[in-house]
């Protein structure tokens, strides 16, 4: 049965507190139109499914199965037999209801309820005399396929990422997660976008006071928009002005599952591929998930790796200006000797030299990021190789200096995260600057500071530091360094689990 246009009169009074009437679905019809400005998405067809009870039938094309309205819902009420013996509005709701092949159908009489339902791609059928109208979700949006995540790829794992569907996303979830144990919270944020967000966890496992700060740090939420994980991410943060995260931030499912196995409480928003997990420590930063699909010895190895990469993008160019520019005595002589000799003729201090150098860096990588993607890694790449180059000829800098800026950059591309690797480069320039004007003594106190504010976060009331600070040694076994997987017969006890051993008894 083909979808045609109907094109009743307009309603030219103002819509201001509009309710259902029902004994007049004509002026209903208009004033969801008006209300909504007449959109050209807006498909308004009349059904005659009784000749003395007159229908209509309302739906957005933009954000419906228009092939399954057509081909099903429609056809199915063309064939007037179901509902031969129905005389009266309130039978026809009732018989609709039971009668209609769809899961998903409710009914109401409130207006603002109908409208908010046809903008999330439900189909209204309007009932002459009904007292309440009729909701058929057959909604239907454009979206991307699964696909290898962008930001977290791994040699040996799972290649599936989340996409900006939540429905895909909740899939991807109950695939890994068949448990009853599993909770699925809805919660709607935004005035103006209705973002659906979704908070899960296990209630077998989440600590109770960990699920009742996400829930109320969630409906603290006072915004007109949430366009993005992100939004959500600053209102559920411990401090907005710290450097370090409290929230992991992933595309991963397996990441998320693994979270959600440990007593960690993760959210979804609608319209974004990015999930957010919490409690959050800062040694967790340095877990990659391909150490859960290598063996332990390997596993511990990379880990510390990304340890060492750690110290060198933070420490290095500080280190380099503090012991060139104040503490000379501590490097032998004859590095002390190649080095002044590189710098002969260089116009800067090596503060201004290791800064210009790093500050370069940084725009030819968000140069890299925000060009075309082939393009991108040709500027990246041949910038730095060109301008370095260019650099050291012209007698700008010093060959030294290249070669701690090209370790710094290098070591900060190893960090898993890609928000942990921003706080990196955001310490870099802090040191620097301590570096640059006291030397040793300047990096030792930036240093301090940095292990105080680090002890003061929390993330949902774990402390930041911990396993180490406060120290937890049963929770070490998968921190520094990653036991087998036979040894790890214990939950987390940071996170306040609920139960303690694996095993079942």
């Amino acid at each position: 049965m083909p979808i045609q246009d109907s094109n009743p009169a307009q309603d030219s009074s103002a819509v201001n507190n509009p309710v259902y009437n029902q004994d007049e679905p004509l002026s209903f019809v208009n004033q969801i139109r008006d209300y909504l400005h007449n959109p050209p998405d807006l498909i308004i067809h009349s059904l005659v499914i009784s000749p003395d009870i007159p229908c209509s039938c309302l739906f957005l094309d933009t954000l419906t199965d228009k092939d399954k309205i057509e081909h099903e819902l429609l056809s199915f009420l063309s064939e007037k037999v179901c509902f031969e013996n129905v005389t009266r509005a309130d039978e026809m709701i009732s018989a609709l209801k039971g009668r209609i092949p769809f899961s998903s159908i409710s009914s109401s009489d409130d207006f603002t309820l109908c409208v908010n339902s046809l903008l999330k791609g439900v189909c209204l059928i309007v009932v002459a005399g009904a007292p309440e109208v009729l909701w058929i979700n057959v909604s239907q949006t454009s979206k991307r396929s699964v696909a290898e995540p962008m930001t977290e790829s791994t040699v040996r794992g799972p290649q599936v990422g989340f996409t900006e569907d939540i429905t895909v996303n909740l899939s991807l979830l109950r695939k890994r997660v068949r448990n009853v144990h599993l909770v699925i919270e809805q919660v709607t944020a935004g005035t103006e976008t209705e973002t659906s967000m979704a908070l899960l966890y296990l209630d077998n496992l989440a600590s109770g006071p960990v699920i009742e700060e996400f829930r109320k740090r969630l409906a603290a939420i006072h915004t007109d928009s949430i366009l993005d994980s992100a939004y959500v991410e600053e209102w559920l943060r411990e401090r907005t002005y710290s450097p370090f995260s409290t929230i992991l931030s992933t595309e991963r499912p397996d990441i998320l599952t693994s979270h959600l196995l440990e007593g960690g409480v993760g959210v979804i928003v609608d319209g974004s591929p990015i999930a957010l997990v919490g409690p959050i420590t800062f040694f967790q930063f340095f877990i990659a998930p391909e150490d859960y699909y290598q063996s332990a010895d390997i596993a511990t190895l990379l880990r510390w790796v990304r340890f060492l990469s750690f110290m060198l993008s933070v420490f290095v160019p500080a280190l380099y200006v503090a012991v060139v520019s104040f503490q000379q005595e501590l490097l032998p002589h004859s590095l002390l000797i190649s080095i002044a000799g590189q710098r002969e003729g260089v116009p800067f201090p090596a503060f201004v030299e290791a800064a210009l150098m790093m500050v370069t860096f940084e725009v030819l990588r968000e140069a890299g990021l925000r060009m075309p993607r082939i393009a991108g890694q040709a500027i990246s790449i041949v910038g730095a190789l060109v301008l370095g180059q260019a650099a050291v000829t012209a007698g700008l800098v010093s060959t030294a200096m290249v070669i701690v800026v090209a370790i710094t950059a290098i070591s900060n591309f190893v960090s898993p995260s890609y928000s942990f690797g921003i706080t990196q480069r955001l310490l870099q320039f802090f040191y620097l600057m301590l570096a640059g004007a006291l030397g040793l003594f300047g990096l030792l106190c930036g240093v301090l500071i940095t292990i105080v504010h680090l002890a003061s976060l929390k993330s949902f009331n774990v402390p930041y530091l911990s396993p180490v600070a406060p120290t937890v040694l049963s929770d070490w076994k998968d921190i520094l360094v990653r036991v087998p997987r036979p040894w790890m017969d214990t939950y987390p006890k940071m996170n306040g689990t609920r139960k303690r051993s694996r095993k079942r008894l």
